[in-house]
């Protein structure tokens, strides 16, 4: 029965949150908020938030490096897409791993800002922005709604 209420909780969550990211994107004229990655962070922020992946600084700078490593590739790299997608990956994955601040989904970021061609305003909306508020939830519910260790400190 645990893993069921688990479960549930973390689906209702991640509705929520990107319910919230949803409507700043589509109903008010603040910018963008949404990330596709961001529906995999809801994973580990709701489903598994004692993972070191799940952990705020993970989130935050796991996104924003993979984020940069795209945009330098996109503008920098005078490759084809069909090598600096898969090197701008292995680079941000490389980075993530080297600053000790792995957060999985964010190794999508680097396809993402290269197929979508965006520009650097990308890196403060929706990138930082979004991270920002889907770490502020993940604190609100595992800390306070769900009475969780989290952020963890260890």
């Amino acid at each position: 029965m645990g893993n069921l209420k688990q479960s549930l909780l973390a689906g209702l969550f991640s509705i929520i949150t990107i319910g919230i990211l949803t409507f700043l994107t589509y109903r008010t004229d603040f910018g963008i908020f949404l990330l596709a990655s961001f529906g995999s962070s809801m994973v580990l922020l709701y489903g598994y938030p004692e993972s070191p992946f799940a952990q705020p600084k993970n989130v935050f700078f796991g996104h924003l490096i993979t984020a940069i490593v795209g945009l330098l590739f996109l503008n920098f790299v005078p490759l084809p897409i069909f090598l600096t997608i898969p090197l701008a990956v292995g680079f941000g994955v490389g980075l993530m791993i080297l600053l000790n601040v792995t957060h999985p989904p964010a190794g999508g970021n680097p396809i993402i800002v290269i197929i979508g061609s965006v520009s650097f305003d990308y890196l403060l909306s929706p990138v930082i922005s979004g991270s920002v508020i889907i770490i502020i939830f993940a604190i609100i519910v595992n800390k306070f709604i769900l009475k969780k260790s989290y952020p963890s400190h260890k």
